[in-house]
């Protein structure tokens, strides 16, 4: 793991310092801190509502301190179901309980079991390292997406027919923007942590980082990812000690209103829905559909599944089928259509009601122990993959957890924080 790291970085730095002393990005980089300067020192600041605008919703312990609790992802998913205008059947019930239950143990019970002594020694990581790993994740994401508008020989924004003519292998190291956005922000947190920064200035960088992967991704077409950008700088945010409580609830609510505005949009253009639908009611049918899809997969698959693992493998580039395209088999034979089976789909299309139970505590831990180590540490880089982890899982609840770079971020987590749990209880790694 060592080597890895090193030798990553080392490239990463490089490159980096290469791209950095061109004078393309000495350019871009001036323009940026002359933007920066005169927002910083700007004279209407003042007239921005300060810490205690909205002062009442301080009064909650929750909202102050655990709103992005892993936690926060059972209660999504509870105001989806609730979404519906459908009630679950029984069987489906209790599959949900299971979900929820294991969920809520992971989370809670087995972050008590470690990390409670030797917490000096978590894992530290150089903020140099983070950020030059979090600059290449963009650039090749920036390259990509360039290749991409180029591949189908317009702007997918303007022309919604191309976004189906882009193809995922080329796509998918694009949404790489987030990750980087993730940890150049953390960078920032750190620096912010030790004073060498402003709250004002990491303020104005996480805007900055925010709005331009919300441009790259809202440029192809793309929906989830943009939310994914949003939800994540406002979670960092949060636990980062740099927007206040008032500003992370606004955030969260044009959140939700841009899921209900570009999904309303998009059905109007794709002729799913007509005009005189409401907004709120073709949200409605839209968890009516996916829960629907859960009810079917969840009569087929029984306690143990009838795919055993096939479907989570069908997430790997070069498969016959996606995993969506899997669920869309399935219920209805035709492999042209993804469908989104929600967080649970896969687990349950795998390995049952026992796949629900093993896959929703495992889920529920990693976030569990993310969630202790942040408020251990503090440091920027566990906040950034903590609200990385976070956001998908939240996003899941609906699309699932599908996606080939998705589960990389899990996989990687886990690798961090298995080797932290390690040396915490005194084994060299």
């Amino acid at each position: 793991m060592s080597l890895i790291y090193s030798i990553t970085t080392y490239i990463t730095r490089n490159i980096e310092d290469l791209l950095r002393e061109s004078f393309l990005f000495t350019i871009i980089y001036k323009i940026l801190y002359f933007f920066e300067d005169h927002w910083v020192n700007s004279y209407f600041r003042k007239f921005y509502p300060g810490e205690n605008f909205l002062s009442f919703v301080k009064k909650s312990n929750i909202l102050n301190k655990d709103l992005f609790a892993p936690l926060i992802v059972i209660v999504v998913f509870s105001i989806f179901l609730l979404l519906a205008t459908k009630p679950l059947n029984k069987d489906l019930q209790i599959t949900v309980i299971i979900a929820f239950i294991f969920f809520i143990l992971g989370s809670v019970l087995i972050p008590r079991f470690i990390l409670n002594k030797q917490t000096e020694n978590i894992l530290t990581f150089n903020t140099k390292d983070i950020h030059s790993i979090g600059f290449c994740l963009i650039i090749i994401g920036v390259i990509f997406f360039g290749i991409c508008i180029a591949s189908v020989g317009g702007i997918p924004l303007l022309k919604s027919s191309l976004r189906y003519s882009l193809k995922p292998i080329l796509t998918m190291p694009v949404f790489l923007i987030i990750p980087g956005l993730g940890l150049i922000g953390g960078d920032y947190l750190n620096k912010f942590k030790s004073n060498k920064i402003s709250r004002a200035q990491v303020r104005f960088r996480l805007l900055l980082l925010m709005t331009f992967g919300i441009i790259i991704l809202l440029t192809l077409g793309y929906r989830t990812p943009i939310i994914a950008i949003l939800l994540m700088i406002i979670i960092m945010g949060y636990y980062g000690k740099v927007l206040s409580l008032w500003e992370v609830l606004l955030g969260a609510a044009l959140g939700v209103l841009a899921i209900i505005g570009i999904g309303y949009m998009r059905s109007i253009s794709e002729f799913m829905i007509t005009s005189n639908t409401s907004p709120i009611a073709s949200l409605q049918s839209r968890a009516d559909f996916t829960l629907n899809v859960l009810n079917l997969l969840n009569r087929i698959s029984g306690n143990f599944g009838i795919l055993h693992g096939k479907m989570l493998i069908s997430s790997i580039p070069g498969s016959e089928l996606g995993p969506r395209m899997i669920v869309g088999k399935l219920i209805a034979w035709r492999t042209e259509v993804t469908v989104t089976p929600t967080l649970i789909g896969q687990m349950l299309v795998d390995f049952g009601k026992l796949g629900v139970a093993i896959e929703m505590f495992i889920l529920g831990s990693i976030l569990g122990i993310g969630y202790k180590i942040i408020k251990i540490t503090k440091e920027g880089f566990y906040i950034a993959l903590y609200s990385l982890l976070v956001t998908y899982s939240i996003l899941g609840v609906e699309t699932g957890i599908l996606d080939i770079q998705v589960l990389f971020y899990f996989f990687i987590a886990i690798i961090i924080y298995l080797a932290i749990i390690l040396k915490n209880k005194g084994i060299k790694i």
